[in-house]
């Protein structure tokens, strides 16, 4: 029976990754041509930490081959929800291991410079500036902000890896925070995705409900003790993946 690569619905990725980890290449192909376009989104984010395009995109591929080796249907997500964090996994530690962010001369002034306007505009609003402030202040466009930002970021992360012991917080760390949050979230939601329905269901109203147990007992007819049990368990099992990201 052959499979026709040609619509990229959550059901038919399914059946293209179940074919690819059986040995079929087509399949891995296809797989990797509907998901180009989302390893580059991921990998222009670190251009200014001074890696060339193809260097990032060739390691954003492997996260993204990692995780059609991995990819389980269970997990009940779209199969982009799953990769992404891989790509980026795969990309950080590249870096890391790399051992080195290679930045021009004038990629260190301007984020010399970004820092002190930072900080001046801090220090006369208590609030730090935005995006659109810094591209004003250091006259260029909200582009090349972004690309100071995640040099300064890379440069930061490099220099924590150096001085482990090290507690100074990155300036620019306000406005990358949420990529890193954006992450988190799509890992817990791959972690909820592998709960039974019960547990999912009992989280679910807890936590997004704002419900009392006792009211979740009442509502699925089991009891709160149950509720408190079944909790506690989904909690130490999310705890445990989250450390082991």
């Amino acid at each position: 029976m052959s499979f026709k690569y040609t619509s990229v619905k959550k059901e038919d990725t399914y059946a293209l990754i179940a074919l690819a980890q059986n040995g079929d290449s087509n399949a891995k192909e296809q797989i990797v041509e509907q998901n180009t376009g989302l390893v580059k989104n991921i990998a222009l984010k670190f251009l200014g930490t001074g890696y060339e395009l193809e260097d990032l995109l060739q390691i954003g591929f492997m996260g993204l081959l990692k995780a059609i080796d991995r990819f389980d249907v269970h997990f009940n997500v779209m199969f982009s929800t799953y990769a992404v964090p891989m790509i980026l996994g795969e990309i950080k530690r590249y870096m890391r291991d790399d051992g080195r962010i290679k930045m021009s001369r004038q990629l260190k002034l301007d984020i010399r410079s970004m820092k002190q306007f930072q900080e001046e505009y801090y220090n006369q609003k208590g609030v730090s500036p935005k995006l659109s402030e810094l591209a004003e202040m250091m006259g260029v466009d909200i582009a090349r902000i972004v690309e100071i930002i995640d040099a300064s970021d890379a440069l930061s992360n490099l220099e924590s890896l150096d001085h482990p012991d090290r507690q100074e917080t990155p300036l620019s760390e306000s406005y990358l925070e949420a990529e890193d949050k954006a992450v988190d979230r799509i890992h817990l939601k791959m972690i909820i995705g592998k709960l039974t329905d019960r547990e999912r269901q009992i989280i679910t109203l807890r936590y997004f409900k704002d419900m009392t147990q006792q009211q979740i007992a009442e509502k699925i007819g089991i009891s709160q003790v149950q509720v408190s049990r079944i909790e506690k368990k989904v909690l130490e099992s999310i705890r445990k993946d989250m450390l082991a990201k």
